[in-house]
């Protein structure tokens, strides 16, 4: 994963093989025209920030690679486990945004899918053979109830997509350092068939620090993918408040990256 700009958009840039995507990556907070503490990027319509201030942001990002922001499809998450798959061209796509998932899936070209996030790990994912794309929200509930394995499972009953040649990329999110859990998450990932030590570690007095994107990399893989054909980005966004935003540091006043990736016309 490399840091690029096109035009005013600042994002990081995810190489797929197969060249059938025109673009996939993860935007950071920056280049936007949000007011602080929104500053600046903020593409998250569940803020505090106002929402004209916002569409102008995701008006950036989609005149940056070449589309009308209608086509930008982003669906209204909820922290649950639901899939929006879009398997054929629409006229209008902007009532998608009222539609509640945390995972789409798409075979149309020229339509950028994307999901927002602050803390939890963004996952784009893409079959170059079918020309099949994904994206994933996977905060710690998604993760437990397996969206990104259940993502895959729907790429391959949808559009009969093939795990082992699925590529995917976890983007920034929050890491093992800033991320204190307990025993509810624990047993909602337990149950979820998740190794739990192998994603965590445990700090006593029934604390953890867990490691998201390791457990999204473990379904991933339970899922068919192989491991080689998984990437992971190393930035805490908790950490780095300079570059991204972070609900668990900032609370209310967090913006939202996105996650996206959109096929060729």
């Amino acid at each position: 994963m490399q840091l690029q700009r096109v035009g005013r958009i600042q994002y990081i840039d995810v190489e797929f093989p197969g060249a059938v995507c025109s673009v996939q990556g993860f935007t950071t907070r920056h280049e936007g025209v949000s007011r602080p503490p929104y500053n600046s990027l903020n593409l998250g319509m569940n803020t505090q920030d106002q929402q004209a201030t916002v569409e102008g942001n995701r008006s950036l990002l989609a005149r940056a690679f070449g589309i009308e922001q209608e086509a930008l499809v982003t669906p209204r998450q909820i922290h649950g486990s639901d899939i929006l798959v879009i398997n054929e061209l629409n006229e209008d796509y902007s009532h998608f945004l009222s539609v509640e998932g945390d995972a789409v899936i798409t075979n149309q070209p020229r339509v950028m899918i994307g999901i927002c996030v602050a803390d939890c790990a963004p996952i784009v994912l893409c079959d170059p053979e079918r020309a099949v794309i994904a994206v994933v929200h996977a905060g710690w509930k998604g993760t437990a109830a397996g969206l990104a394995a259940k993502t895959v499972a729907g790429m391959q009953s949808e559009f009969g997509c093939n795990p082992a040649r699925i590529f995917a990329a976890i983007g920034p999110c929050i890491q093992k350092c800033c991320y204190e859990v307990d025993e509810p998450v624990r047993k909602a990932f337990v149950q979820g068939g998740i190794t739990w030590d192998a994603c965590t570690e445990n700090k006593g007095s029934g604390k953890w620090q867990l490691d998201l994107a390791a457990a999204n990399h473990e379904l991933l893989q339970l899922a068919g993918l192989p491991g080689s054909s998984i990437e992971l980005s190393d930035h805490c966004v908790c950490c780095h408040s300079e570059q991204f935003f972070s609900y668990r540091r900032d609370r209310d006043e967090s913006g939202r990256q996105m996650g996206f990736i959109m096929l060729k016309g």
